[in-house]
């Protein structure tokens, strides 16, 4: 019997030994691993606040502001310290709500979705205007367990630059995700353009303050003294490179055409203007109430507002190629630069003509880009695509790329902006592809077109303007860029926009493609380019279209020595270069280098702007 009554015990023990053993496990879990239960208490003596900075400003290279920030603010709300009892009828009336949005924006599912807890606040309503704000600031202690939350969104001063400038706008989860904790719910990113580029940069660093809590939750001070909180640290103001004056001026020649224009400075690589066609005002993608509507909108636009064609749009350039394919040809030995070449108003490729127009003879280079002979460059581009013998034109056609690589072609120049296309140049494998039934058949006249810029050759504007810089420097450049500093921070730039590249075509043979470029504005097909005063060099170009009017084309520099810009412009559906294209670019090089255009010159001015060329 005794031994039966301490078999009792024994297990009665254990029973009780076990049972304690599971207590101590359970309080150990919950006081020492279980967070939720460490931020609630945590969360029960403090709270804590983020200071948002403000975001870094941007200027032009001359020092105008181009981007403001105008504060917003965000209704909070901490959900275990509302008042059952409180005015709801009138907080909705201050919100202009109903009472149904009043319902939603409190109601969270708390059990289920991490990102709301009880006693933590969370934003009820969002992008308050600044006079809603001050309508709810006078009455805002009627409503324990609302608060407001400042923060700043940006804002433009003119209605120009939405390209380059881009907007910002509420981070999504996948950006929170991938930013290891810089981001949180209801935070804003740059998004496109410069903004995100540089957004590191111009977000700057979040400040916090801890507030003490009492056993209902209210806000009674500061935690400690302060002694945790930490201020916040405001982004850095940006310089780009952009001249906005002349930008604006782009802008203005533009209205009512679809292309872009692009400016460069040929001895930095900084871009002076990068303009695209049909544009909108920067505001409109303000953080406001109207936004995703109007974004929408926008986006849905056939015209396409919101796409950039300065770097995204990938064009033929047209005879804007010839002085490329010239200079290739006298590097590779195929060509001298005092040959001349016959030309009867077409050329004859194997079963059909190929037209060219009326023109004095090419009797040597700088003639036949003088007036832009089509015969003269289709004879000159075979000269390369054969010089291994006829029946290899893929080795030739190695060659040619080779040097179009080098001129930044057929792949991003790397500026810093999003969305830069490559362009697209032609190989061996894309000709293989579109003659498949005459695998290594095609010959140069098969692909003949290329010499004078049509064809599967495709280029950004962007790729054009450098094409005018690396021409104007006699042989390199900078790989152009956006951004030439910031104010009072010792930031440096990317140190590929301080490197030189040199393509590998001698300097000597750049001088009768120069010289044939200064006659084309003097007495060429680019004559309407020509500004008092100033020796322009340039080239038109005329870029068939299939879907309709012919693109109006044209790249130059500025003055022929020592060129202060570089600039190309393409005109969707313009026709010929020298209509529209080129009278632009003479317009845009003479407000850069003299400040202003001549009185006795609006006229030009007046005829571009009041032109319309939609298709």
């Amino acid at each position: 019997m005794s031994d039966l009554y301490t078999q009792r015990q024994q297990v009665i023990r254990i029973i009780f030994i076990l049972s304690a053993l599971l207590l101590v496990g359970k309080t150990m879990h919950l006081q020492l691993f279980d967070r939720t239960i460490q931020d609630k208490a945590r969360t029960s003596a403090f709270s804590k606040k983020t200071i948002y900075p403000s975001r870094g400003l941007v200027y032009d290279r001359n020092g105008q502001l181009l981007t403001f920030n105008d504060p917003i603010y965000d209704l909070m709300v901490t959900y275990n310290q509302l008042d059952p009892n409180m005015d709801t009828t009138y907080l909705c009336e201050l919100l202009d709500i109903d009472k149904a949005t009043f319902i939603k924006n409190l109601d969270k599912d708390f059990k289920n979705d991490r990102r709301f807890v009880q006693w933590k606040p969370y934003v009820f309503m969002s992008k308050l205007s600044v006079e809603a704000y001050a309508k709810l600031q006078e009455s805002l202690y009627e409503f324990p367990g609302f608060s407001v939350q400042l923060r700043n969104t940006r804002t433009y001063p003119d209605t120009i630059a939405a390209h380059i400038l881009g907007y910002v706008s509420e981070v999504s989860q996948s950006q929170i995700n991938n930013n290891e904790g810089v981001y949180k719910r209801g935070d804003y990113i740059g998004t496109t353009g410069l903004e995100r580029i540089y957004e590191k940069e111009l977000r700057g660093e979040k400040g916090e303050q801890y507030l003490l809590k009492d056993n209902l939750g209210r806000i009674v001070g500061s935690y400690r003294d302060g002694v945790l909180d930490s201020t916040a640290v405001s982004g850095k103001d940006l310089f780009c490179t952009i001249d906005i004056d002349l930008q604006r001026y782009a802008e203005h020649l533009m209205q009512n055409k679809r292309g872009s224009i692009v400016a460069i400075e040929p001895s930095t690589g900084e871009i002076l203007c990068m303009s695209s066609a049909p544009t909108y005002d920067p505001n409109l993608l303000s953080i406001n109430a109207d936004r995703g509507k109007i974004y929408t909108q926008l986006q849905e636009d056939p015209s396409k507002p919101l796409f950039n064609r300065a770097i995204s749009a990938k064009y033929p350039p047209g005879s804007l190629f010839k002085p490329i394919v010239g200079l290739i040809a006298m590097q590779e030995g195929v060509w001298d630069a005092n040959w001349g070449y016959t030309c009867g108003g077409s050329y004859h490729n194997i079963d059909r003509d190929m037209g060219c127009h009326a023109h004095p003879r090419p009797a040597n280079m700088k003639v036949a880009i003088s007036h832009s002979c089509n015969s003269y460059f289709f004879h000159v581009f075979r000269q390369i695509i054969d010089k291994n013998g006829y029946n290899n034109p893929d080795q030739g056609l190695a060659i040619f790329n080779k040097y179009l690589y080098a001129f930044g072609l057929g792949k991003p120049l790397g500026v810093d902006f999003p969305s830069e296309k490559s362009g697209f140049v032609p190989t061996t494998a894309t000709y293989d592809r579109i003659y498949p039934s005459k695998r290594r058949m095609w010959k140069s006249p098969t692909i003949i077109s290329m010499g004078i810029g049509q064809g599967e050759l495709e280029l950004t504007t962007l790729q054009m303007a450098n094409l005018a810089a690396i021409i104007g420097n006699k042989g390199s450049y900078i790989t152009p860029h956006l951004v030439k500093g910031y104010l009072n921070a010792d930031i440096p730039i990317d140190s590929s926009f301080a490197m030189t590249k040199t393509v590998p075509i001698n300097t000597e043979y750049f001088e009768p493609v120069i010289d044939g470029m200064e006659n084309v504005i003097r007495y060429g097909t680019g004559y309407t380019a020509q500004v008092p005063g100033i020796s322009v060099c340039g080239k038109t170009g005329t870029a068939q279209n299939p879907h309709g009017e012919d693109h109006s084309i044209f790249f130059a520099f500025a003055p022929k020595e020592n060129p202060q810009i570089a600039i190309a412009v393409y005109i969707e559906n313009g026709g010929f270069g020298t209509t529209y294209a080129a009278p632009m670019a003479g317009l845009m090089i003479e407000k850069y280098i003299n400040g202003e255009v001549a009185p006795n010159r609006k006229y030009i001015e007046d005829r571009m702007t009041q032109t319309t060329i939609l298709p």
